[in-house]
């Protein structure tokens, strides 16, 4: 059985990561329709977007986190936590083998101010630290370069390429695949912890 993680926020030096609650359909639909362009290329759930499907996100995410299945995190900065950034997650892949992944996007309007990196360092804190995880993953379409940077920036190894891996309307987007490991984690957390980015 997976380990239970609490529903508390986390907090870096700039932002609050929290469970989504039902009133936060409102700030989430708000934040995709602004980057409805830039988030297009790389995820299927886009096409056709309305705002029942944040709607229905939001449902999920909440009965998810109930069963420890994925934990959905809204990122809010510190100095307007009303305003959605974007979403970071983490669940586990393997539940045997102590393997997850993390996956994360950040509105348009905010992009290339770091929120990125520093939510998805803290929800990789989360997968090592109260999940128990041996290994997590990032997968990222090829072309996606913010995500690569996001990647390269935290010390995650590129693994290799999987061909075809999602179908984006009517586009088949290969995906890599990058990975850090429980000991390189532990190696790199006061660099973390000295920038803001973890407790």
């Amino acid at each position: 059985m997976p380990a239970t993680v609490h529903s508390q926020p986390r907090y870096t030096r700039r932002l609050m990561l929290r469970p989504f609650r039902r009133r936060d359909v409102g700030p989430l639909h708000e934040a995709i329709e602004t980057s409805l362009l830039d988030l297009q290329p790389w995820l299927p759930w886009v096409e056709g977007y309305n705002r029942g499907v944040a709607q229905r996100f939001v449902r999920e995410s909440v009965a998810a986190w109930a069963e420890r299945r994925a934990y959905d995190f809204t990122i809010r900065p510190l100095d307007d936590i009303d305003r959605h950034l974007g979403n970071v997650s983490v669940w586990h892949t393997s539940v045997q083998n102590d393997i997850g992944e993390v996956g994360y996007w950040i509105r348009s309007d905010e992009a290339g101010r770091g929120y990125g990196a520093e939510a998805t360092t803290r929800a990789v804190q989360v997968g090592f630290e109260e999940m128990g995880l041996h290994k997590v993953q990032l997968r990222i379409a090829v072309g996606n370069t913010r995500s690569e940077a996001i990647a390269r920036k935290l010390g995650f190894a590129l693994e290799g390429t999987l061909r075809d891996e999602v179908k984006v309307g009517d586009r088949w987007l290969d995906h890599t695949v990058w990975s850090l490991l429980e000991d390189e984690w532990w190696v790199q957390r006061e660099r973390h912890r000295s920038e803001g980015t973890i407790a």
